[in-house]
């Protein structure tokens, strides 16, 4: 839906803008069109039960979410002091008509969210709203392109991601990135009925624990992603060349942000198309990619279960009780590879990955261990605070190469080299295996290979201080390539 001016020959008396996962009042395709189309608007957010209720009581995302939500209330009534965020405890897609009929609204307004499940639901939704003569309107916002705007000639879905971006930087124009203007219709938004409570929920009151988001030092909101986003645009020229190594830092840190709507697509993607460096428009790469797989699942929604490439499905993955003794040592950092022990270390203390680890550890579990990608991609989806769908599917297929533009099967990433290249001096390893802290810049990589001496003096014990390796790369590569041998003829 563009955000062209355009008449409207009678306003709707009222309208319900439904957040999601767009936490943020500015920039806002849904809350834009609403306040233009209506003239009272109500905002809901509903913490809904069916996400919810299955996620262990201390989780990050929750605590992000619900001091988001506190933000965004304050965003609002900084546009119009009446208004007010109605949030829910709730099953959404029965409490959103509930509260629609309630308030007597003609229409709701919200965004586009392409996971199956979250399809499921809309399409329930519409018709429960339908049935009471209210309409359901849903937009872009949390991508660029979406969905059929950027096709081959054919008209066909891109399949891989080179042409995919040079077909999206064509059709990239200065409206596209520009930003809804939501203040200018901010009178629209009106005070709550005085049957209707605004009532801002707490972490232990939906019942969940505190965990140590605050620790990191990313902030909730959109004033915190406006500190990370300013923090690191003074980085941005660096960024192709910082954003490879773990110990430096290089990324944004707004992944969580861009996950849950606090910054907008626009404003970044604004930012990065204005500076002309290379470590800005590697950046840019990075949203590219991000669109390049939401578009990949709104076409092959199968992704989600399965290999985007069927004969991968062929692929015969270890099982067992040996399967699982050694995704449990990759789950724990305990497989004797230190890059690998390290990464997954961050992952389970921080919900944070580096997105070069992230590839690193994927390929060791999938190529160094045998273990079907689902696994891998199951346990990222539990623990990463910037958890999306198509991104987390995308980058595990890619690493899988069962996925749309992956990389070929017979690439498999040596974790020992790895760990030479992009920690050359071992710190970001220190910080999070503080037992290697003694062994020294070029044993750290691989402790089972250093001198009994060096090995005495930093008063580690393989095996019982640290773990042996539990596979020799050497060995996994050979059995990894005979187990695609089965799709190698049509790779």
């Amino acid at each position: 839906m563009p955000h062209r001016e355009r008449p409207l020959d009678k306003p709707l008396p009222s309208a319900l803008v439904w957040f999601r996962r767009d936490l943020r009042a500015d920039d806002h395709a849904a809350l834009y069109h609403a306040l233009k189309a209506a003239r009272k608007v109500w905002c809901v957010f509903f913490l809904d039960r069916d996400i919810l209720d299955p996620l262990p009581q201390a989780d990050r995302r929750v605590e992000f979410i619900v001091d988001s939500l506190h933000a965004l209330d304050a965003q609002l009534r900084a546009l119009n002091p009446e208004a007010r965020l109605i949030v829910r405890h709730a099953h959404a897609g029965t409490a959103l008509p509930r509260l629609a009929d309630e308030l007597h609204v003609q229409a709701v307004y919200a965004s586009h969210d392409d996971e199956p499940a979250a399809l499921a639901r809309d399409h329930a939704v519409r018709g429960a709203l339908a049935e009471m003569g209210i309409a359901l309107h849903t937009a872009k916002d949390h991508v660029i392109f979406e969905r059929n705007e950027v096709l081959t000639a054919t008209g066909k879905p891109y399949s891989v991601f080179t042409p995919y971006k040079n077909a999206w930087l064509k059709k990239l124009e200065p409206f596209y990135l520009k930003a809804y203007p939501v203040a200018r219709y901010a009178d629209a938004l009106a005070p709550l009925p005085d049957d209707v409570p605004a009532h801002l929920p707490t972490l232990s009151g939906i019942g969940f624990e505190p965990t140590n988001l605050h620790e990191l030092a990313l902030g909730a909101g959109s004033e915190g992603a406006q500190a990370l986003l300013a923090d690191f645009l003074p980085r941005i020229d660096r960024y192709d060349v910082a954003r490879d190594f773990p110990s430096v830092k290089g990324p944004s840190y707004l992944s969580m942000h861009l996950r849950f709507g606090t910054v907008s697509i626009r404003q970044l993607a604004r930012e990065a198309h204005a500076h002309r460096s290379k470590g800005a428009q590697t950046w840019l790469s990075e949203l590219v990619w991000r669109d390049f797989y939401h578009q990949v699942l709104h076409h092959h929604p199968h992704v989600a279960e399965s290999a985007f490439k069927p004969a991968y499905d062929a692929i015969k993955w270890e099982r067992g009780k040996h399967a699982d003794t050694l995704f449990a040592a990759w789950c724990h950092g305990r497989t004797g590879y230190p890059l690998v022990d390290a990464a997954m270390a961050q992952i389970n203390q921080t919900g944070y990955m580096h997105n070069r680890l992230r590839m690193v550890v994927a390929s060791f579990l999938v190529k160094d261990l045998g273990i079907d990608w689902r696994r891998g991609e199951a346990y990222f989806a539990e623990k990463l605070n910037d958890f999306d769908l198509a991104a987390n599917n995308g980058g595990w297929q890619w690493a899988a190469s069962t996925g749309c533009d992956a990389q070929p099967y017979f690439r498999i990433f040596n974790p020992i080299t790895q760990s030479e290249k992009f920690d050359p001096e071992g710190k970001f390893i220190r910080r999070y295996l503080p037992e290697l802290a003694g062994l020294s810049n070029k044993a750290i990589h691989a402790p089972w290979l250093a001198r009994p001496l060096e090995l005495a003096e930093a008063r580690i014990v393989i095996g019982q201080d640290y773990p042996a390796p539990i596979v020799d790369h050497d060995e996994a590569r050979a059995k990894t390539l005979a187990r695609y041998a089965v799709v190698k003829a049509g790779d």
